[in-house]
């Protein structure tokens, strides 16, 4: 048995068969694909063309099929050319996402695309820019208040779809017959909005990130300028439209989270009412519960910022008849809460302070060193000096003892000059030798 790995989507990598080469848009993560029992469950296939386009066929032939196959499957008229995206019990999931019935009659895979049918295809697909730009001065020389996007052409070249964006309906009965008998094929018109142009050309976003409509977005949900509201974001148009020129669609993300943070602030129209004035709301910070009241209602004065609980002791308060002598709790200590950077990324010297401490570390071993160094020198010092003045007996008797244990390697000098020492004739020993000689003479 072999233990070579498989390549499951069609790329470069290796990948386990749920997954899928991610350049393509409107991906699905097959989750049920490694299941023994579930290959061959379902003969409905999904298969993807040209950017946001897709459609289910039918494996009538029971092809082997995996994510990540051209296919040649059945058109009108003649054939196209897709790559399988999805297959297995998941597209009956998305069938149903895309309103359609699982008894509709869909069309037919025919087999595998085969080398002649590439060519054909790639023939096909190197024509779709420049009919493009002559679709478009066709359409500005009719004077039709409309704008082709896009040419996508059919797999065997026969059939040429147009999406083009238009505010209202256009009479284009004039222009397919003039672009049928310029590019000889059958000509299909199709409107799209703005939004569905950015997600066909694709782009990167101002998060830095490619958009969302080019990725993942499957439908497109009306945004309005009360999601701009809800979140207390600046009504900028420059700010709020997307590459589209509409609004961006993730104004709709958030919205939910701060309609449902917004429900644990007071009113805007409760003003609070204290022993020093009257104040009114300026402004709010939602996720953080945290608001803003001034003094005046037209401009900021005496500004001050309490939490939500606070503003709702004080409306009670108020409900009562009585009124604080401040809006915050205590007006001697003030807490001012800084922000902590817990990932250290905003300090730009944030990796000099290891370095610095590993340089104090190594001054502060040199100068141990050192001192232990000088110490040890000072006392071999002592120790010559005081061999010359220690009584013979003593020395004789050193001499005649075990030789001491070695000092460490670290310091060989010491231990040289401790050897030297020990060689040398002592003077007060041939001193002693040479009077005791005499004595006995005399």
């Amino acid at each position: 048995m072999s233990n070579e790995f498989k390549l499951k989507n069609g790329g470069d990598t290796l990948c386990c068969k749920g997954c899928s080469k991610h350049d393509k848009q409107l991906n699905t993560y097959d989750w049920l694909a490694n299941l023994p029992e579930q290959e061959g469950s379902q003969d409905l296939v999904e298969v993807q063309f040209k950017n946001t386009r897709k459609g289910y066929y039918r494996n009538s032939n029971k092809i082997p099929l995996e994510k990540g196959d051209i296919v040649a499957l059945e058109a009108t008229p003649g054939h196209d050319i897709g790559v399988v995206t999805l297959t297995g019990p998941l597209v009956l999931l998305q069938v149903k996402k895309a309103n359609l019935r699982p008894d509709t009659e869909f069309k037919r895979i025919y087999r595998k695309a085969k080398s002649v049918d590439l060519e054909k295809y790639e023939q096909a697909k190197s024509k779709e820019h420049q009919t493009m730009i002559q679709s478009r001065q066709i359409a500005k020389e009719l004077n039709l208040d409309m704008k082709i996007g896009d040419v996508e052409y059919q797999g065997d070249g026969n059939k040429a779809i147009f999406y083009y964006i238009a505010d209202g309906r256009v009479d284009f009965r004039q222009l397919i017959k003039v672009l049928a008998e310029t590019f000889h094929v059958r000509i299909e018109m199709k409107q799209i909005g703005a939004r569905q142009e950015a997600g066909r050309i694709g782009g990167i976003g101002p998060c830095g990130r490619e958009l969302c409509c080019a990725t993942w977005m499957t439908n497109f949900i009306s945004v309005s300028t009360g999601a701009a509201r809800f979140q207390d974001i600046s009504m900028n148009p420059q700010r709020l439209a997307g590459q589209c020129a509409k609004l961006k669609c993730c104004l709709n993300y958030e919205i939910d989270s701060y309609v449902e943070a917004q429900r644990r602030l007071p009113s805007k129209e409760i003003p609070l009412e204290t022993s020093n004035g009257t104040f009114y709301f300026f402004k709010a910070d939602i996720l953080k519960s945290v608001i803003t009241y001034s003094s005046d209602k037209s401009i900021l004065a005496n500004e001050t910022t309490i939490t939500s609980r606070r503003a709702f002791e004080i409306i009670n308060m108020n409900k009562r008849g009585e009124k604080p002598q401040n809006l915050e709790p205590d007006s001697s200590v003030k807490f001012i809460q800084k922000p902590i950077d817990l990932v250290e990324q905003d300090s730009l010297t944030r990796f000099d302070r290891h370095k610095k401490n590993k340089k104090k570390r190594r001054i502060a071993d040199g100068a141990d060193n050192n001192a232990f160094t000088t110490r040890q020198r000072n006392n071999s010092k002592n120790n010559e000096n005081g061999q010359a003045n220690e009584n013979p007996n003593k020395q004789h008797n050193r001499e005649n003892a075990q030789p001491r244990q070695k000092f460490s390697s670290n310091y060989p000098k010491d231990n040289r000059n401790r050897r030297r020492n020990n060689n040398k004739p002592n003077v007060a020993d041939s001193k002693h030798q040479s009077e005791g000689t005499q004595t006995t003479e005399s």
